[in-house]
């Protein structure tokens, strides 16, 4: 104990040091931000696709149809997942409809993709917002090696503060609120950077575009 309260009074005692004084980060036009988040997004090696809200089952059957992906797991209960169990065309669908104990070996070792939806992203960081819910569970996205995640064009904020104040998130927050940016990374000691070591190897985002544009 004696250690520990060392090592806190030394960290209290330290002098704080000023933040930057950073401007914040405003887009001149709704396609620079747009063109932001595809520039970014892509930087962390995630795949964007334009879609259509009347199209993207039968885009995403496509895609995932030229990778060879075998089996995709939904939520059933959810406007996305409940969309593509009336789909044709998709691959063998696995449903999200079990408590995780039953689907845990599914999850790992039989499933090729998992789909969610998004509350938003960030343009800024190319970061996708997850706010799981009990019909859509975290490790839906974050168990199986490809991650679609469907995101609406209108949720696309500036910052991650222009999210918080838009969203409200100051009226309550899930139990796990998640921050995406590409696929799974992890760096050794040696700075050898791996995709998929613990997530998802590939992010695809079906980025659902107002209609007209």
């Amino acid at each position: 104990m004696n250690a520990r309260a060392n090592i806190l009074g030394r960290l209290k005692a330290a002098p704080a040091r000023p933040q930057p004084a950073l401007p914040p980060w405003t887009p001149p036009t709704y396609a620079d931000k747009l063109a932001r988040f595809r520039q970014m997004a892509e930087a962390n090696h995630a795949e964007i696709h334009d879609v259509t809200a009347a199209n993207w089952p039968e885009r995403l059957a496509a895609i995932l149809g030229n990778r060879g992906v075998r089996s995709l797991m939904v939520a059933p209960g959810t406007p996305h997942g409940d969309r593509l169990l009336q789909a044709p065309g998709l691959p063998a669908l696995v449903a999200y409809d079990r408590a995780v104990e039953a689907l845990k070996d599914t999850l790992v070792r039989q499933v090729d993709a998992g789909l969610t939806g998004t509350l938003g992203a960030i343009a800024e960081t190319g970061t996708l917002i997850l706010w799981p819910t009990a019909a859509e569970p975290r490790l839906l996205s974050l168990l199986p090696p490809l991650h679609i995640a469907v995101l609406e064009e209108d949720a696309l904020h500036d910052t991650l503060a222009a999210a918080v104040r838009h969203q409200g998130w100051a009226a309550g927050m899930p139990t796990n609120a998640l921050l995406i940016s590409g696929p799974s990374k992890t760096s050794d000691i040696e700075q050898t950077l791996a995709y998929g070591v613990h997530g998802p190897k590939e992010l695809i985002i079906l980025l659902v575009r107002k209609e007209g544009e």
